[in-house]
């Protein structure tokens, strides 16, 4: 008997929110519940982090002037990526990439200045500072989920337009823009993988035994 083991249900609720959660571009109208930001945020404070360095900083953009100017610098990159996919350019301008425009809430999450100096867990991986962000975005994620509440993570940008922007310090770092708010409802496979876009693999794909396997490495979507 584990006395540190959660009840069934709720490790079925884990399990659940998990298989579940979705990246979401398309929002309808409507604000969060109250508190459900600032509880987003905490989930996301409550992330682990390299060092315990929590080199997460959140934006919370809101202005609609503002709103545009991350839509204007989004669209930029989404139409630099498509120039980057000659076979599938027209396929992928089909995919909503965004909804900054539509939802509720937007944040932008960085990478805070001076992290330099950390090098608990970083000395040869620096990088441990961006998987730190990544674990608390997750976070994040999970708990909008879990109410219901959609969010959708946004990669297209160019770091230095969108650090600009947003008056950010030098060395800070902008990874992520969050769209959070209220959508119709939550497809039962992600959205790239119903538009034919890529698969997930199978686990023995990406689980080894001692060694790497011979063979293996591939990817779930062909560029």
């Amino acid at each position: 008997m584990n006395e540190h083991r959660y009840p069934d249900a709720d490790i079925a609720a884990i399990e659940r929110v998990i298989r579940e959660r979705r990246d979401m571009r398309h929002f309808v109208p409507g604000a969060l519940p109250a508190g459900l930001i600032e509880r987003l945020i905490a989930a996301a404070h409550h992330a682990p982090s390299v060092g315990y360095m929590q080199p997460w900083r959140f934006v919370r953009v809101a202005a609609p002037e503002n709103r545009e100017a991350l839509y204007r610098i989004v669209d930029a990159e989404r139409q630099a990526t498509a120039a980057q996919l000659p076979s599938r350019a027209a396929e992928f301008l089909q995919l909503k990439v965004e909804g900054i425009r539509e939802a509720a809430e937007v944040l932008v999450v960085a990478l805070m200045p001076e992290r330099e100096p950390h090098i608990f867990g970083r000395r040869t991986l620096p990088e441990m500072d961006l998987a730190s962000v990544a674990c608390a975005i997750q976070n994040m994620w999970l708990l909008a989920r879990a109410e219901g509440i959609g969010l959708g993570w946004v990669s297209f940008f160019d770091p230095a337009a969108l650090a600009a922007q947003l008056g950010m310090p030098a060395g800070a770092r902008p990874v992520a823009i969050l769209c959070i708010g209220p959508v119709a409802d939550f497809p039962a496979a992600p959205l790239l993988e119903t538009s034919g876009w890529g698969s997930r693999l199978p686990l023995e794909d990406v689980l080894f035994e001692e060694h790497w396997k011979v063979g293996a490495g591939g990817t779930a979507t062909a560029y």
